[in-house]
């Protein structure tokens, strides 16, 4: 199971370590941890109660699994562990987060009074962002060994995640017409990349990237720029007569590209910093999982193309304004413009994506292709309330001297 990588050092541990419950071996021993420890006990018994199976059963299926999967873990980590003490940690973690996801997608769990105050209040949202981070994942054949036993609604779920993840109030009553179906060829290695698999979607990459056009006749830019700029800030682009426009028509994030050369386009981020946490911790698991980001598939890379874009965008407190402004940062949430210019200014060190390297391109051929009118516009971005108060002096002479003129003839 991964480790955070290198590259997202300078980004704070707020995003890194759980708050309330360790899930899997890397956090496993923190003391401030240690009071989820009776809960994911209770949601065990809630776990074999519901599944009507004996414990041996739904024990042994999980040990199984669990045995097989320890070698997915560091080393290092593991080396303290014994297998009789990861099994009984892979029980309770699966039984807890099985627990979990079943309350977040809808259904009557009967919870124990204990579990039920564990679950809900200000620890709900603790959990949800808990159980999403890079180094607080169980393998998902271990979580599989216990939906064996009582089933989840998974497609409701993953529809429940993707709306907090977008605007953290999901609706309290999910509609199973309105949920798309899931991919049953698609196999996640834990929860993290299920969740992330569904928030990337899996677009056409033509109608999300610049329209090309390949032949002869219409083609008037060449295939490269001469050079690749990478602080193309938001007020720099509404300068050059780019268009900066918020895509509410989709949650997926491999939603964004610069359409036409006018009008670059991305599904909008109401940031707080759950919201922050989700997003770091898929881009993390990019990094962890993805060899090489200019060969593979482009949807492999989208988070770390979402968040440097955003990051390439927002290089001045003025860009976060302008951001706001256009609904690309929507809400409040807690953070001020300089708190998001902080946030952003700590994701320097992720890869560029191939979605990312395709946006940034396109808009240095604009640049480079249509140099003269991004000049003129630029002007007249620059000088329009001069502009304006001239043409309304002119307009007003203008007047004055038709009504002479009307009275002298």
């Amino acid at each position: 199971m991964h480790r955070y990588p290198g590259g997202l050092i300078p980004v704070d541990k707020c995003y890194k370590q759980p708050r309330v419950v360790a899930i899997g071996p890397y956090h496993h021993n923190l003391k401030r941890l240690k009071r989820a420890e009776k809960a994911k006990y209770e949601a065990a018994i809630c776990c074999v109660k519901q599944s009507s199976c004996l414990l041996e059963d739904v024990y042994s299926m999980v040990a199984s699994v669990a045995d097989a999967s320890r070698c997915l873990y560091d080393e290092d980590v593991m080396s303290g562990i014994g297998d009789d003490d990861f099994r009984v940690m892979m029980f309770f973690d699966a039984c807890f987060l099985v627990q979990f996801m079943l309350l977040l997608s809808g259904e009557k769990i009967d919870p124990t009074p204990s579990l039920h105050r564990f679950f809900f209040g200000p620890n709900r949202r603790d959990i949800r962002h808990d159980i999403l981070l890079l180094e607080n994942q169980l393998p998902w054949k271990v979580v599989k060994a216990v939906m064996k036993f009582k089933s989840v609604p998974l497609k409701r779920f993953v529809f429940v995640m993707k709306q907090y993840l977008q605007d953290h109030k999901a609706p309290p009553e999910v509609d199973d017409a309105s949920v798309p179906e899931l991919d049953p060829g698609d196999e996640a290695p834990h929860l993290l990349g299920l969740i992330r698999y569904y928030a990337v979607g899996r677009c056409n990459d033509r109608t999300t990237t610049t329209k090309e056009k390949t032949t002869k006749k219409n083609r008037r830019r060449k295939d490269k720029p001469k050079t690749l700029s990478i602080s193309t800030g938001a007020m720099e682009l509404a300068k050059m007569g780019i268009m900066l426009t918020a895509n509410n028509q989709t949650t997926e994030l491999s939603h964004m590209g610069l359409h036409h050369f006018i009008k670059l386009s991305m599904v909008p981020l109401a940031l707080d910093h759950n919201r922050a946490s989700y997003l770091i911790n898929m881009a993390a698991l990019e990094l962890c999982t993805v060899e090489n980001f200019y060969k593979d598939d482009v949807q492999k890379s989208d988070v770390c193309s979402y968040l440097l874009l955003l990051a390439t965008l927002a290089s001045r407190t003025d860009d976060v304004h302008a951001m706001r402004a256009k609904g690309i940062l929507q809400g409040g949430g807690g953070l001020s413009n300089d708190q998001v210019l902080k946030f952003f200014t700590s994701l320097q060190g992720l890869n560029r994506g191939r979605r990312y390297l395709r946006i940034m391109r396109d808009i240095q051929m604009y640049k480079e292709n249509w140099w003269a009118l991004t000049k003129i516009y630029e002007f007249f971005y620059k000088h329009w309330k001069m502009i304006t108060a001239a043409a309304s002096a002119i307009s007003f002479f203008l007047g004055i001297i038709k009504a002479i003129y009307s009275i002298r003839k």
